[in-house]
């Protein structure tokens, strides 16, 4: 059982369908109703207020959160008390993601380097440290979650900085950590059975438009990912292996993913806090995940051999054996963006989708619903993800270009660009 909506109901549900299982989706969210029932049975919150129920009932033997919100939900207890696997760590473990803080600490005592931070409860705190590291700061909620008060905000001055401390959300308190430029890339991996599986290294396109331009989106507008389970580009090595004495004491068993920064080999720069020097060419942690991802996990299924399997073991915390399928070595993720994105509180009509040819790789559809003709008409603003794999990057990337461009709604684009930037892993 897949608890989300949209576009990733629609395509977790179908790869694990096609691998072989039955699944259903307990709809976490007031949009993107439609496409999970492509995939499966559907059951809502309105009818249904927890999911727990439905798991015995249904003989689930996997669930698959979409967000780490699950974790919040007064039935979250029940959940995991029901003995019904969880493709997430629990507890703990969740610590992690959840706590932006707790994150640094832990790469702290690792010795993992991490960018220099701070997190202030309000305003004039917030400008106090500014005032005394001047320096541009990355701006994000000290709690991860899709309703947090505070989005992630890339200031690349000291004067964004300072402008944007005087319009955030303080409500939560803010986490200010050092801007280290942007070449980002990120490594996905499976921990079970007390090892790290490695499976893909992945980049994600998070700028609004071409050219890394306009604001951080709440979603990537694109990403690539690259079969890596020996870890081409050293992240897992640098960035998650150091971690697993606390990931076997936490007893840490699911996804877990890690984005991080290159800082170039020169010159030497020093650290805010101590004038220490700071070495370069090293990958430096800007944050942790415990999800395969929106736009990442859809491909990574499609390219393992026995995903369900995989999955199921995981929850488990059993052994592994992760195969992949020959020859499918890369992956391009498009999305397709509606009326108004990113700004979302510019909000259009539900307009008409069409669809000119065949697609010849995966489309999962987002805020879409079937009219009363039957027609496709998009609801909001991220209306489909295109994902296209392939032995070759560029002809992954081709592939999903064609895809997308069979696609039309009035107002609608999509970034042009994925792959000309940020790829391979530490480029900008």
């Amino acid at each position: 059982m897949v608890l989300g909506v949209g576009s990733f109901a629609h395509s977790i549900g179908t790869a694990l369908t096609d691998a072989g299982a039955a699944v259903s989706t307990y709809l976490t969210r007031n949009y993107g109703h439609f496409s999970p029932t492509l995939a499966g049975k559907v059951f809502s919150q309105d009818a249904f207020p927890s999911p727990v129920p439905l798991l015995k009932q249904n003989k689930i033997d996997v669930v698959i959160p979409q967000s780490i919100d699950w974790a919040m939900q007064p039935w979250a207890k029940d959940l995991v008390k029901s003995g019904v696997g969880i493709f997430s760590p629990t507890g703990e473990a969740m610590r992690i993601e959840r706590e932006r803080d707790f994150a640094r600490a832990l790469c702290a005592r690792f010795k993992i380097p991490f960018p220099k931070s701070f997190v202030a409860s309000n305003r004039i705190e917030a400008e106090k440290i500014l005032e005394k590291y001047p320096q541009p700061f990355v701006i994000k909620n000290p709690l991860c979650s899709p309703t947090s008060p505070v989005h992630t905000v890339m200031c690349e001055t000291v004067a964004d900085t300072r402008a944007w401390l005087r319009n955030v959300n303080y409500a939560e308190g803010v986490f200010l950590q050092e801007y280290l430029g942007r070449a980002e890339a990120g490594h996905i991996a499976l921990v079970s059975g007390g090892e790290i599986h490695s499976l893909v290294t992945n980049q994600e396109y998070k700028y609004a438009f071409n050219g890394n331009l306009g604001i951080v989106a709440g979603a990537p507008l694109g990403g690539l990912v690259e079969r890596d389970e020996n870890d081409k580009y050293g992240l897992a090595k640098e960035l998650l292996h150091p971690l697993l004495p606390w990931l076997r004491k936490v007893n840490y068993h699911g996804p877990i993913q890690v984005t991080a920064i290159k800082v170039a080999a020169t010159p030497r720069r020093r650290t805010v806090a101590t004038g220490a020097a700071q070495p370069r060419g090293r990958w430096h942690v800007i944050e942790y995940n415990i999800r395969i991802g929106v736009t990442s996990g859809p491909m990574i299924l499609r390219m393992l051999k026995n995903p369900a399997e995989v999955v199921l073991a995981t929850t488990r915390n059993e052994k592994l054996k992760v195969e992949f399928n020959d020859k499918i070595n890369f992956g391009c993720s498009l999305t397709l963006a509606g009326y108004g994105y990113p700004f979302t509180q510019v909000r259009g009509p539900q307009l008409p989708l069409e669809v000119d040819g065949k697609f010849d790789c995966d489309v999962w559809w987002n805020e879409v619903a079937r009219g009363a003709d039957g027609k496709l008409i998009a609801t909001g603003q991220r209306i489909a993800d295109v994902i296209a794999l392939a032995p070759k990057l560029d002809a992954a990337i081709a592939k999903a270009y064609a895809n997308i461009r069979k696609i039309r709604v009035v107002g609608s684009y999509f970034r042009t660009d994925v792959g000309q930037s940020l790829w391979p892993p530490g480029n900008v």
